[in-house]
């Protein structure tokens, strides 16, 4: 799960992309050991109607809004073995403007680390581990400053990893 959400996070797509048009990005590591899970990997979040919010999505189902600067949405694969188990990491992102001009990409607003102790390091590659610091230290930046010593000991904890490599 965390490998597809972050294939997410590390992608641009052209401007005029529909959200079915980077489903498979997220899903590519499930699809690799033949599973899938049956729900979107994101859907749109608004305050007015509801935490679903639409028209804008990423789901494998065709939908009619392309995904445009500061749409937000949620970045949020899972999957769920019946009567076992489920995971899914969910983030809240909104949509920028890519460095490439006619692009974009995806910005986190979640601000919350990872929990380390739940990742497998040696199955991430050198980008996988390097946007996790990278956010990490956006965190870092961000938050810390506005935590009391206690909260800052929290999260100096949770954003080291213990099993790194």
């Amino acid at each position: 799960m965390l490998k597809g959400h972050i294939a997410l996070m590390l992608m641009q797509f052209p401007m005029g992309s529909k959200g079915e048009s980077i489903d498979a990005f997220a899903r590519q590591y499930l699809w690799q050991d033949g599973k899938n899970y049956a729900h979107g990997t994101g859907h749109g979040v608004g305050s007015c109607l509801s935490v679903h919010e639409g028209p804008q999505r990423i789901s494998p189902y065709n939908s009619d809004a392309a995904l445009m600067p500061n749409m937000i949405l949620s970045n949020e694969p899972g999957y769920y073995e019946v009567g076992k188990y489920g995971i899914r990491i969910e983030n809240l992102v909104y949509v920028v403007k890519s460095k490439d001009p006619g692009f974009l990409r995806f910005e986190n607003l979640t601000m919350l680390p990872y929990h380390n102790d739940l990742i497998n390091f040696a199955m991430l590659c050198d980008n996988e581990h390097k946007y996790i610091e990278n956010y990490h230290a956006k965190i870092m930046q961000i938050i810390y400053p506005k935590l009391s010593v206690r909260a800052q000991k929290w999260l100096e904890n949770e954003v080291t990893p213990k099993n790194k490599y």
